[in-house]
């Protein structure tokens, strides 16, 4: 009988290789091996063009620090992702150091975070939310105004024939970053394969059974040739974006009843024009849509992928039942089951605003969704702008003690009782967090190791254990720090 192989890493998305790096530093004797069911890696919501690359650091999100009731803004939520971020540059920056990843500029670029708002309401939030945030260490720098002039100089093509009279503002944070999370995730798989981890491409995980002597069985099929096979393992980490539920599903664990997932996809407007892309050096949020979710949140980005630069607009919510971009129309339904149909039912329920904002956004035509530009873009022009189909995006839905159901617009990791299987499903901050993740992950499911693991975590992750934002001055040589190494603006 072969030998269980120690994990089994499904996806070959940020996430995997996230993990997988992570192991190959903490234990370099396990046999790791990792399923991907296409034809490479970082093809579904990790690549360049199904992401924003923000690198989310809470600096221009809104939907980290909502309004209160009261009009208050916390800032609770803003600086915790901010943290999680600080560590995914962390490692990235050791990485670099150690050769594992190549030239930063392949993956992560300095690129200003802002946002943009109108409206006196929004004029007056964001104000408040800059006040809140001034102060803290991790947002060193930020800037505000509501000077016509100095937002030009920010960021000229939402300056450009603005209507006069209209009340706007923005905040600006020059060390924001874009990240390339294709590239990232490549390089990172790359290394592995030296490092001797199996990394097997066109191998579709079906079923995830477990074993009587407490291991997992991965029924498999080669997508090319349809061979089916099965490994064993005494590890599993499912990180396959929306195809997760469903082999969780598989797995039985009593931990995923009561989860669904809604499938949403996206579009985006990108251009290549040079004039444009070099007036526009900024990731630029604003205020989301009446019931729209966090991640249609409207924004005009500067990326650079392949080392080109090009903007994009977006993302405009599009449907389809699959949970991947290369999933199956039967994914919607496949997933319901006893245990979480009521919770389901519950969210459609309780969401009509969102099934109208679908809708409303099904129903755009190109001309249209260039007209949604022009409310940041006023000279936005519609043949300079095509469409560029976005990732598919499947959110968590689960079950909740006092409503009965929630839609819920974060990351979650489930776990089994015993640790030996997990699996992540969710969307935004996603990507960017992915160490902290990771980290917890490996507390929660490898507690035993801790102790062992923990100097080389401190040698990667200088701050692990720690939170920066409270020590002023760690947080900025911290910053500093992970600037340098990886040519950014501190």
């Amino acid at each position: 009988m072969t030998e269980p192989v120690d994990v089994v890493l499904v996806g070959g998305g940020i996430m995997s290789a996230t993990l997988g790096t992570l192991l190959s530093e903490l234990q370099p004797d396990w046999r790791i091996v990792v399923y991907e069911r296409l034809g490479d890696v970082a093809l579904e919501s990790s690549n360049a063009w199904n992401n924003a690359g923000t690198g989310h650091a809470a600096l221009c999100e809104l939907n980290y620090m909502p309004q209160g009731k009261d009009g208050s803004v916390d800032p609770a939520k803003a600086v915790s992702i901010n943290e999680q971020f600080q560590q995914s540059r962390q490692l990235w920056a050791s990485l670099v150091e150690e050769g594992v990843l190549d030239e930063p500029s392949t993956f992560i670029n300095s690129t200003a975070h802002m946002t943009f708002v109108r409206g006196e309401k929004d004029v007056a939030y964001l104000k408040k939310r800059y006040e809140a945030l001034k102060d803290q260490p991790l947002f060193g720098g930020i800037q505000y105004s509501e000077d016509s002039r100095v937002i030009n100089q920010w960021a000229p093509l939402l300056m450009q024939k603005r209507r006069a009279g209209e009340p706007f503002a923005a905040t600006r944070v020059p060390a924001g970053t874009d990240v390339d999370f294709g590239a990232l995730t490549r390089q990172m798989f790359d290394n592995l394969r030296k490092r001797g981890v199996e990394v097997i491409t066109n191998c579709e995980v079906r079923k995830i059974r477990r074993r009587k002597d407490g291991t997992w069985r991965l029924n498999w099929r080669n997508t090319i040739g349809r061979t089916p096979g099965h490994t064993d393992a005494k590890f599993v980490f499912v990180g396959a974006g929306g195809w997760a539920l469903k082999l969780l599903q598989s797995s039985r664990i009593p931990e995923i009843s009561g989860y669904g997932v809604f499938p949403i996809g996206g579009q985006w407007l990108k251009t290549s024009n040079p004039a444009l892309v070099a007036q526009h050096r900024a990731k630029v949020y604003s205020q989301a849509s009446v019931g729209a979710p966090p991640m249609s949140v409207p924004h005009l980005d500067t990326r650079v992928v392949d080392g080109e630069a090009s903007l994009l607009f977006g993302p405009f919510a599009t449907f389809s039942p699959k949970f991947l971009k290369h999933g199956k129309i039967t994914d919607i339904i496949a997933q319901v089951r006893p245990g979480n149909i009521g919770p389901m039912l519950k969210v459609a329920i309780d969401n009509p605003s969102l099934i109208s904002y679908l809708v409303g956004e099904l129903l755009k035509n190109h001309a249209k969704k260039v007209d949604s530009l022009r409310e940041f873009m006023p000279t936005a022009k519609d043949e300079d702008w095509e469409l560029l189909q976005a990732g598919q995006r499947a959110q968590v839905m689960k079950k909740d003690p006092e409503k009965g159901g929630i839609l819920q617009f974060g990351t979650e990791v489930v776990t089994s009782a015993d640790g030996s299987i997990a699996g992540l499903l969710g969307a935004s901050p996603g990507a960017s967090t992915a160490v902290s993740i990771m980290l917890g992950l490996l507390k929660t499911c490898f507690p035993e190791h801790q102790e062992a693991w923990e100097p080389r975590l401190r040698e990667l992750i200088p701050s692990f254990g720690q939170t920066l934002n409270p020590q002023p001055e760690k947080a900025a040589e911290t910053l500093a720090e992970t600037a340098q190494v990886l040519s950014l603006t501190a």
